[in-house]
């Protein structure tokens, strides 16, 4: 299946903690959107594989996304070698997306910054008819943007993604092994993501955004390329100024 857009995440829960407002955006516009993760979170804290597996999968039925997939690439120890690539290589050949959505280049997990990297390259090898032919014929994306994770940086660009924002929240709470349950029983150990102050400022970062551009949520992104803009007006934020 071809598609418009394809959402990379290192871990399941990645993509919905940092853009799956923007995801399900791209969904409620009628655009065939896929998601990726890296790892299966097998050393993660809490949950076990097939928990987290079943929350991913859960998740992205919410969001909307069309297809959802897994890769191998080491959780706690990312490898992003030439193997790793032509997994990635095959997956861009078969799917074809002009958009891609990508962890940041850093980041305090290691992980995050290593698929960035992983992505990157990837996604410029695929366009080469001589890399991994095996793989299918050659495709190269349009563009490559990093979502926001734990670090901060400057954007390149913020989505307005108030109206997509309860979908975002639904997909996150199908997160019970990984992220803070209002009103459940707390189970497991205690981590950073799984605390109500890492829950409300999920939220909170995306006011911050949402006010920046005048709306009420947004969800921010990096460029490594400037941006092509074909109508000016599409830059002028609306809302109270």
């Amino acid at each position: 299946m071809a598609l418009d857009a394809l959402f990379f995440g290192a871990h399941p829960d990645d993509v919905e903690l940092g853009c799956g407002g923007t995801l399900a955006l791209l969904a409620k516009q009628g655009k065939k959107v896929g998601i990726l993760h890296l790892t299966r979170g097998e050393r993660g804290t809490r949950g076990t594989v097939e928990e987290r597996q079943r929350e991913a999968e859960d998740a992205a039925r919410v969001l909307g996304a069309v297809d959802v997939a897994f890769l191998d690439c080491g959780d706690g120890a990312f490898r992003a070698g030439e193997a790793e690539e032509d997994s990635l290589i095959e997956r861009f050949r078969a799917w074809r997306p002009d958009l891609i959505l990508a962890p940041s280049p850093a980041d305090r997990h290691p992980d995050h910054q290593r698929s960035h990297q992983l992505v990157q390259s990837a996604a410029f090898y695929a366009g080469l008819r001589n890399r991994h032919p095996e793989g299918g014929p050659p495709y190269r994306p349009g563009a490559v943007f990093s979502y926001m994770q734990h670090d901060s940086f400057e954007p390149s660009f913020i989505v307005d993604v108030s109206a997509a924002w309860k979908t975002k929240m639904e997909a996150l709470r199908a997160y019970r092994s990984q992220l803070y349950q209002a009103g459940a029983e707390k189970k497991g150990a205690e981590t950073k993501v799984a605390s109500r102050e890492f829950w409300l400022a999920v939220e909170g970062r995306a006011r911050h955004f949402g006010l920046m551009i005048n709306a009420e949520l947004g969800e921010p992104f990096w460029s490594r390329l400037p941006l092509a803009v074909g109508d000016l007006s599409t830059l002028v934020p609306g809302g109270l100024r």
